[in-house]
């Protein structure tokens, strides 16, 4: 099964940047997405920025577009996730996640995205992303 690890989180002032690291193994032909989602405190899981493996395409949350990057590396085993402009509404728990058809029925998160929920199979344990003012 797909293993994710993040890292990469911590504290920064509004405007400030970070980036978000997740360290992927497991991929096989069945996983066919790689993302972020994020999770607020006390809120509901949504969707952050997502690669579609088969073709390469990303996609980005209204709420981030043009100041968060979803990237890979050459050897497609870390997946980066530059964060700028950072404001208190990104504060946030992190997690790096993947869609795989192979999974478990019972494998599977919810995440709210603009326009109808997706869902993920696997996720890490998360990184903490707080903004202060």
């Amino acid at each position: 099964q797909v293993q994710l690890m993040e890292s990469g989180g911590g504290s920064v002032q509004v405007g400030g940047s970070l980036t978000l690291s997740c360290a992927v193994s497991g991929v096989t032909k069945s996983t066919f997405s790689l993302g972020w989602f994020r999770q607020p405190p006390g809120g509901q899981p949504e969707d952050v920025a997502s690669l579609i493996l088969a073709d390469g395409i990303t996609y980005y949350a209204n709420a981030v577009k043009g100041r968060f990057t979803l990237s890979q590396d050459n050897a497609k085993t870390t997946l980066y996730l530059q964060m700028n402009s950072l404001t208190p509404r990104d504060t946030a728990m992190y997690y790096c996640a993947a869609s795989d058809s192979d999974a478990p029925r019972t494998q599977r998160k919810v995440v709210r995205t603009d326009t109808v929920p997706t869902e993920y199979n696997y996720w890490g344990q998360g990184t903490q992303v707080t903004v202060s003012s």
